[in-house]
């Protein structure tokens, strides 16, 4: 099982990390977020229209446009951009049978389903963007590590020897 955003959701949350990080420095130009934060450039707008929409960003066009928070950052939660991105975080889907959900004879897990998924939006509402920007301006500041590969065997395979390179650094590892 895997609990991860949908790809709107995730680079929804990266361009607010963004823009919550140069909050009060004026607009970010879409290619400034979409360089740092690694989203293509020309999916930007139509991913941060329903922020806009929200009331979460604001957008100026022309050559002098571009976007900011419309909030201070720490009034803005991720659960608020989440939803914002990708709908509400409940499901009509059953859990165990994949279909919809059957109010009358719940199954055996639909309870505990329900109070993980509160859980996790009371998470999500709790943390706001003041948050995530510093948590991202801490580990930007922590000495770059290897990362290590889920591919060992290939790799051995390929004659590397112990101590050489074999991994690229993360996008998000290069200097702002």
């Amino acid at each position: 099982m895997e609990i991860a955003l949908e790809r709107r959701g995730d680079y929804s949350v990266r361009a607010v990390i963004d823009l919550a990080r140069h909050y009060g420095d004026g607009r970010r130009k879409a290619r400034e977020i979409a360089t740092v934060m690694d989203i293509p450039v020309r999916y930007l707008p139509q991913l941060l229209a329903p922020l806009v929409h929200r009331g979460l960003l604001l957008a100026t066009a022309g050559p002098d446009g571009g976007y900011a928070l419309a909030r201070n950052p720490a009034s803005i939660s991720v659960l608020e951009v989440i939803e914002a991105a990708e709908g509400p975080l409940e499901s009509p889907r059953c859990v165990l049978r994949g279909g919809p959900c059957d109010w009358d004879e719940t199954c055996p897990l639909h309870e505990t389903w329900g109070r993980a998924r509160d859980a996790l939006a009371t998470e999500l509402k709790r943390t706001s963007f003041a948050d995530l920007a510093a948590a991202d301006e801490a580990i930007q500041k922590r000495p770059a590590r290897p990362r290590k590969s889920v591919h060992l065997e290939p790799v051995e395979r390929l004659g590397v020897r112990d101590g050489d390179t074999t991994t690229r650094p993360h996008p998000r590892s290069v200097p702002r």
